[in-house]
C-alpha cells in the first residue's frame, strides 16, 4: 500500500475554522470544487464533480477541530478503496493539516499526479482561508493533460 502524505500551515487560522472548510458544502466548494453536493454528517456521502470526472466520499470519521476522515466509495478505480485523512492541531499563530491520502494499491502514475493535484488545493484550502478566497476547481491549477 502507498500513501500520499502533505503538510501546511494556515497562518491565522484556528482548528475549527480549518475544520468548517472540510465538513461544510460552502467550505468544500470554497477550496476544492465548485461541484460540490451531498450531505456532509457521519456515514454521509459527499459528491465531488469535476469536468473530467469525479469521486463520491463517505464521511468515515469526524472529531471537530482535529480529524475529518473520508472513504472512497465511487470515482476513478485506483481510487475505490482508498481513504482521505486530515489531522488538525494550533501550533502558534498556525493551524497544522497533516493530509493523508491513503491505502492506495500500489504507486502508479495516475497517483503521482493526484499527488500534485491534493498539494494545490491544499494551498487553495490555505488561501480561501487566509484571504477569503481558494483557486477550486474549475478556476484550479492545470498541471498536465489530467487536469
Amino acid at each position: 500500500m502507498a500513501d500520499i502524505l502533505h503538510r501546511i500551515g494556515v497562518e491565522r487560522s484556528s482548528p475549527e475554522q480549518v475544520y468548517d472548510a472540510l465538513t461544510t458544502l460552502d467550505g468544500l466548494s470554497g477550496w476544492w470544487t465548485a461541484q460540490t453536493s451531498g450531505k456532509t454528517g457521519p456515514g454521509d456521502v459527499i459528491e465531488f464533480r469535476f469536468r473530467e470526472g469525479g469521486f463520491d466520499m463517505k464521511v468515515a470519521g469526524l472529531d471537530p477541530g482535529r480529524l475529518v476522515r473520508w472513504d472512497v466509495v465511487d470515482g476513478p478505480q485506483e481510487w475505490i478503496g482508498t481513504s482521505v485523512q486530515w489531522d488538525l492541531r494550533q501550533d502558534g499563530d498556525y493551524t497544522i493539516v497533516l493530509f493523508k491520502h491513503g491505502d492506495w494499491r500500489e504507486p502508479v502514475e495516475f497517483m503521482h499526479h493526484c499527488s500534485t493535484k491534493w498539494a494545490t488545493f491544499l494551498m487553495s484550502l490555505k488561501q480561501l482561508l487566509e484571504t477569503g478566497e481558494g483557486a477550486p476547481a474549475p478556476r484550479d491549477v492545470k498541471i498536465s493533460d489530467w487536469h
